[in-house]
């Protein structure tokens, strides 16, 4: 399992207390290690709720934070996958179907990545083609003419920046996605599970509500490409993490995202199945509020929504 610096206080001390316990067979050491127990909590507690910007990057970016198949998989039911643009290909770093959530059928479409080395090639490492923009498009058009809402899972280090893809259309794949997206008159909901970076997270980022979890990120850039070029360096990604204000925290006070899902102590990644009973009911949640609005209503207000982002006065 991958340990961050800023975690080794709480490995040393679970590991005096697996020492305390291996002790209890000879010795009554049930205060010791209550006490102990104790401590790794409030230890936990206190990490967990202070971290940095980019301590919250490095932890999105565990290799073991579920994915968004395994919610699909472990949330909802009946999920069929569907495959291909009718263009070009089939996209394997976005995946979608329809799906059930409790009583509601929905098409559910997500970025996803691989664990190993093989399936992060497969994947992609997570960063779609134009064809994969285009396959979510036509998911979306399919979930708008049989009346089913839309549940997005955002989870991307950015779209795939290779000469293939631009020569491809990029950039106009994921401009024609936000304009399909604004106008679709089913619900969507968009949910951040990890990484959301610039268009490549905004290519099926456009909802009636945006979730984010607690240890996720979404900016218009990485930390490290924003270093790149205002320092011409990685070596400044934890100072550009912080000015980019990218965590969950900052973009619920700028109105960027409306809700901060929490995670189990640690990470999503810590416990898996706890993610999943928090996630489920949000959603059943969010999704009834939803399908109470009338698909007219439903499209103005997503647009009023964005058009208000990054609107001030002097």
């Amino acid at each position: 399992m991958q340990i961050f610096d800023f975690e080794k206080p709480i490995i040393e001390l679970e590991q005096k207390l697996e020492e305390i316990r291996s002790l209890t067979g000879t010795i009554d050491m049930s205060k010791e290690v209550k006490e102990f127990e104790g401590k790794i909590l409030d230890l936990k507690h206190n990490i967990y709720n202070n971290l940095t910007r980019w301590q919250k990057v490095q932890i999105a970016r565990h290799p073991d934070r579920p994915y968004s198949l395994d919610y699909f998989t472990n949330i909802f039911e009946d999920f069929t996958e569907l495959h291909g643009d009718r263009k070009f290909a089939d996209d394997k770093a976005i995946i979608g179907g329809f799906a059930k959530l409790e009583n509601h059928s929905v098409m559910v479409v997500g970025q996803q990545k691989g664990r190993s080395t093989k399936d992060n090639l497969y994947r992609n490492f997570g960063m779609s083609n134009p064809d994969g923009y285009r396959k979510a498009a036509r998911l979306f058009k399919l979930a708008e003419k049989f009346n089913k809402p839309i549940i997005t899972f955002i989870d991307t280090p950015g779209a795939f920046p290779g000469i293939e893809a631009e020569e491809r259309g990029q950039a106009e794949a994921i401009a024609t996605n936000m304009m399909l997206m604004s106008d679709l008159k089913v619900p969507i909901i968009v949910v951040i599970i990890g990484e959301g970076a610039s268009g490549g997270a905004i290519g099926i980022g456009v909802g009636d509500r945006i979730l984010m979890f607690q240890f996720a990120w979404y900016s218009v850039i990485s930390p490290e490409s924003c270093s790149s070029i205002l320092w011409r360096s990685w070596d400044f990604k934890e100072q550009a993490a912080e000015a980019l204000k990218l965590s969950a925290d900052d973009l619920i006070q700028f109105n960027i995202i409306d809700r901060i899902i929490p995670e189990p102590v640690g990470g999503a990644h810590k416990n898996q199945d706890e993610m999943f009973k928090i996630l489920k009911p949000i959603l059943i949640q969010e999704l009834n509020e939803l399908l109470k609005i009338k698909p007219d209503k439903l499209v103005k207000q997503r647009k009023e929504k964005f058009y208000k982002m990054g609107v001030w006065e002097e």
